[in-house]
């Protein structure tokens, strides 16, 4: 294609809507757009907004040649201290401290425009989400490549970058980086971005902080603010502690805790996408180790302690205790999501709890460990199991029988133990998050028996 034939966007807004429009075809886990600042910002605002997705920026710098800022030499990105560096580098014969000290000066702009969009607020959590990395054009692509070399230390489940415009060898050379590459247009002879644009006037600070006020606010209003996690301890009998996440959207519903599965911990991959899920929803959710760093070890070693199902509803006890008490969450409605082990812990905590648990969810869980507590349970309980984990099917109709709480069982076709095949968490995140929002707020009490087959 040369570039007379290619086609011409009449801004970034125009661009960003076509290129939203193509991604729109695509099929997404939990995504989130990440925009290059500045250009990248306008076009990512429509991206997200056909994605119904949240916007954040992700800041990377051009690393310009000493009295040739435009001529890039190198990029840097946020997230991370390596630096790309081209060949042009070595052509101009830049030693490793001229290098050092052109980095430190866009280190310096890195961060005063980090600070400038985002203030004290941290990077969204990326891990197991689709990351969409937009920016206006590429190219020689070297910030994109910087952006994208640190983004994969975020550990997302797909890495995508997304132009109106791309240069054929640079979309080749970053597709190795990420896990595709999408562009309106990649034309053979590129010489410069702005010829694509019938307007490529320059965006501003003002507007990049505008625009992404404006999604902000439109994410709030459909439940897709990214709230901010924060790590917390719980005290434990003999002067241990247990780690746990902590995030509380705004305006929340309810608050659910997360018992993990045996060898998982707080950092679970399936259990944070779950808890994204339920944030987007309105709910709170605290992600918890049940178990001591101590313990942990010692657990790693022996097996000890996974199944101790006492300790660990235990655990979970003390743990709501400490939400009871904490201003952000106390005196809201309390759930459990238990995993695996993690689902029979949850159901002895429940029958524990005189009522202050209103709703439990398994999730390919072990409700048969919970033995005689599970007639106990006043709390509604859905046990989600995996269409091929035939066993553990079996396991959960036979404990859906020995309780007389409201309770159903769904099955999820096609999905085993981990629930590890396309979609399939998706589906958990989704039953779990009716069954929440159905029944905090509603008393306990008994109910008739639900098969549900999904």
């Amino acid at each position: 294609m040369s570039t007379r034939d290619a086609p011409i966007f009449r801004d970034r807004d125009d661009a960003g809507r076509r290129l939203g429009e193509r991604l729109s075809a695509l099929t997404f886990r939990d995504p989130i757009v990440l925009a290059l600042p500045r250009g990248g910002v306008p076009v990512a605002a429509r991206v997200a907004a056909a994605l119904d997705a949240p916007l954040e920026v992700f800041v990377a710098r051009k690393v310009g040649a000493p009295s040739h800022p435009e001529f890039g030499i190198g990029a840097i990105a946020e997230g991370s201290d390596e630096v790309v560096v081209t060949s042009a580098a070595d052509r101009l014969g830049l030693g490793s401290d001229d290098l050092e000290a052109l980095v430190d000066d866009e280190r310096a702009e890195l961060a005063r425009r980090v600070d400038r969009y985002r203030g004290a607020a941290p990077l969204p959590d990326l891990e197991a989400r689709d990351v969409i990395l937009v920016d206006d054009g590429l190219a020689t692509g070297v910030t994109a490549e910087a952006a994208l070399r640190s983004l994969r230390g975020f550990r997302p489940h797909r890495l995508l970058l997304a132009t109106p415009v791309c240069s054929p060898d640079s979309a080749e050379r970053l597709a190795a980086i990420a896990d595709d590459v999408v562009c309106a247009a990649a034309p053979e002879d590129l010489f410069s971005i702005g010829a694509y644009y019938d307007d490529f006037s320059q965006t501003t600070d003002d507007e990049v902080v505008d625009l992404l006020a404006s999604s902000r606010d439109r994410s709030a209003t459909t439940g897709d603010s990214p709230a901010s996690e924060r790590p917390v301890t719980v005290a434990v009998p003999g002067g241990g502690t247990i780690d746990a996440a902590l995030t509380v959207p705004a305006s929340a519903r309810g608050v659910v805790l997360f018992a993990h599965g045996s060898g998982s911990s707080r950092h679970s991959p399936r259990n944070r996408q779950v808890a994204r899920a339920l944030q987007r929803r309105g709910l709170a959710t605290m992600l918890t180790d049940l178990l001591t760093q101590d313990e942990e070890r010692e657990d790693l070693a022996t097996g000890r302690h996974r199944f101790d199902i006492g300790l660990l509803s235990l655990r979970l006890e003390l743990a709501s205790r400490w939400l009871a008490a904490e201003p952000s969450t106390a005196g809201l409605p309390l759930a459990y999501f238990g995993a695996s082990t993690g689902a029979a812990a949850a159901l002895v905590a429940a029958a524990a709890s005189s009522g202050r648990v209103r709703a439990v969810v398994s999730r390919g869980g072990r409700p048969d460990l919970a033995g005689d507590a599970l007639a106990d349970v006043d709390a509604p309980t859905l046990l989600i199991v995996g269409g091929r984990d035939e066993a553990v099917i079996g396991l959960n109709q036979d404990a859906l029988l020995a309780m007389r709480t409201v309770r159903e069982i769904a099955i999820v076709p096609g999905a085993t133990h981990l629930f590890e095949e396309p979609g399939a968490l998706d589906d958990v995140a989704r039953l779990a998050g009716d069954w929440f929002i159905t029944h905090l707020g509603r008393p306990a009490g008994d109910a008739p028996v639900h098969d549900v087959r999904r």
